[in-house]
């Protein structure tokens, strides 16, 4: 690409993509927003404090919002409010394929409000990740070299050609953010965000040390060492009580997947969440047994 032609892409996103790029205030600080659809602002989760903020737009002014749907898991939250005349950047399809490394994208961001700020970048890893507000780990996020100021959070990462394809969400250093990206399952948890629908994600119902004090317990007691999970406590008719996992149980795999810490017990719940069902290696004693946990009417 010629820096003539980065030159338009940047002139054109700036001038196209421009007001559908918002500015949230909270107290002192700020993040972006941008229109996914009528009424819709997308953003992410840990840029609220409140239900309800004021949005500003490219153009001036601004409206009262009201948070209609939030996903600590995704670091992902749906706005409600008038969103003028601003033609949406629409979200990606369920279908659409990924990011590869080395694409040149665009990072758009208006922090609090305070004026637009467009800057080109490179893709350098579609595999990364970062703890969204609520502790889990969010996946398959888009690391790109798109230089952003402070309070840039929540604003979109689109192609050259104006697709969207993340909301930025961590600023990194030294040059390097990552964005939530959205497509494949993110994009249809997306659209049940945008629909009000707050999700509901899969609880096994336990109380779990990590795999450093498992070991540890299971020595002072004389067991053989296991990587895994110990389960501390189970709480009465939740899905693990019914599927008969037991206090002192230690989690050793998860849908066939060896679990050696709580990401990967979070990544198998969030799997399941399709068939409602999870398949468990537990270690009993020096026993191993199978255990099926189903979520039906969870």
């Amino acid at each position: 690409m010629t820096v003539q032609e980065l030159e338009s892409a940047i002139a054109g996103a700036a001038q196209r993509l421009g007001p559908a790029v918002v500015g949230l205030r909270r107290g002192w600080g700020g993040g972006c927003g941008v229109v996914i659809a009528p009424g819709k602002v997308l953003t992410n989760a840990h840029n609220l404090r409140d239900d309800e903020l004021a949005v500003t737009f490219a153009g001036g002014g601004s409206e009262a919002g009201r948070v209609t749907g939030y996903d600590p898991e995704l670091d992902l939250a749906v706005i409600a409010v008038d969103t003028r005349d601003a033609q949406p950047i629409e979200p990606p399809q369920a279908d659409a394929g990924g990011v590869a490394v080395g694409r040149a994208v665009l990072a758009l961001a208006n922090p609090g409000g305070r004026g637009l700020h467009v800057a080109p970048g490179f893709v350098t890893s579609a595999q990364a990740s970062f703890r969204g507000p609520g502790g889990r780990r969010v996946r398959d996020a888009i690391e790109h070299t798109a230089p952003l100021p402070r309070g840039s959070s929540g604003g979109p990462l689109v192609s050259l050609d104006g697709g969207l394809l993340g909301i930025n969400s961590v600023r990194m250093s030294p040059g390097l953010v990552l964005a939530t990206a959205l497509h494949g399952k993110l994009a249809e948890r997306l659209q049940a965000l945008g629909e009000g629908k707050q999700p509901r994600p899969l609880r096994l119902g336990v109380a779990v040390a990590p795999p450093a004090l498992a070991r540890r317990l299971r020595s002072a007691v004389g067991l053989p060492e296991r990587d895994g999970i110990l389960v501390r406590a189970v709480q009465d008719g939740s899905p693990a009580a019914q599927a008969g996992l037991n206090r002192g149980d230690l989690l050793v795999a998860a849908a066939g997947q060896p679990l050696d810490g709580l990401d990967g017990l979070h990544q198998a719940l969030d799997d399941a969440r399709s068939a409602r069902r999870l398949e468990l290696t537990v270690v009993r004693g020096a026993e191993e047994l199978r255990l099926t946990v189903s979520f039906d009417g969870v």
